[in-house]
């Protein structure tokens, strides 16, 4: 049984663990978490230096997600609400499983970037992000707007708003299942972990934002580089996590948040509005349309 007393990292926040999820998981009381986070491997033969297997057969990795998200289901409060990070193809079965346990809120569909062909199938483009709720309708939920779709050279529309858009909400376009913005975390300056994967912070900051109130909890059980953690602490939630393999990475960008705190307030700076300022005078020096044009 995990010893609870002992987190490898703590902040007046939150807590982290050196452990397996399962054993966690299993640690935590019933209905006490408000959002889970889970961005699991995805069985794809990587080498891990925890050395967990990442290599399964189909039937073996199903049946271990499903055991932890079995924990998941147990630790989630009424009204709280889940996110698993898949590839499509595991998410297919994970959502038949979760479908018997809570309400189906959202496939959220994430493009994938620079993917590459595989032969005999269609191109894959994109990750998936399932969203459910424990229960009928979440307690919160306040998602984020988006910024009009412009063309980033001439900023003129890249979409026909049928003649409505001088009826649109000025704190922007409602966010749909297809996100398109997500960048993968590629640059030396913003990556915590080297060669391996980590998520962005855009993409933790829009499902915490969307889902969770500053001083909820934030759980998530494959801590990896310490994202969902680092945007937590940043929003003001609460959080707790743990990983099976070293937490030297995480825990130094917890130590030197300043850096995602940079990077967060540029995410931030561009949601929730028509048009970033930027555009907006763009925009009006070229006599197009924008949203106070009729004020």
């Amino acid at each position: 049984m995990l010893d609870r007393a002992k987190p490898g990292f703590k902040t007046a926040l939150g807590q982290l663990y050196r452990c397996d999820c399962k054993e966690f998981l299993v640690s935590q009381p019933g209905e006490s978490v408000d959002v889970v986070f889970a961005d699991p491997p995805f069985n794809l033969g990587k080498s891990y230096p925890s050395g967990v297997t990442d290599c399964l057969s189909a039937e073996d990795y199903i049946s271990w997600c499903e055991s932890w998200l079995t924990e998941c289901v147990r630790v989630l409060r009424p009204g709280g609400s889940l996110f698993v990070w898949n590839l499509p193809k595991w998410n297919t079965y994970l959502a038949s499983f979760l479908n018997r346990h809570l309400t189906f809120r959202n496939w959220i569909s994430v493009d994938m970037k620079c993917s590459l062909p595989i032969r005999g199938r269609l191109y894959p483009s994109h990750y998936s992000l399932l969203y459910y709720c424990k229960g009928l309708k979440p307690n919160c939920f306040h998602p984020d707007r988006l910024p009009m779709q412009i063309c980033p050279h001439c900023v003129g529309d890249l979409r026909d708003y049928g003649g409505y858009k001088k009826k649109m909400n000025p704190k922007g376009v409602n966010i749909s299942d297809v996100w398109t913005d997500i960048t993968p975390v590629r640059h030396a300056k913003h990556k915590r972990r080297g060669t391996a994967n980590e998520l962005s912070i855009k993409l933790l900051d829009r499902a915490i934002e969307m889902s969770s109130d500053p001083g909820d909890l934030i759980l998530d059980p494959f801590g990896g580089s310490g994202t969902t953690y680092a945007v937590a602490e940043l929003k003001g939630r609460r959080w707790l996590g743990c990983e099976i393999g070293s937490l030297d990475d995480a825990i130094s960008r917890l130590e030197q948040i300043s850096s995602d705190e940079a990077n967060l307030a540029r995410v931030r700076e561009s949601l929730n509005c028509l048009f970033v300022e930027e555009n907006r005078e763009r925009r009006e020096a070229k006599g197009l349309w924008v949203d106070t044009s009729e004020r």
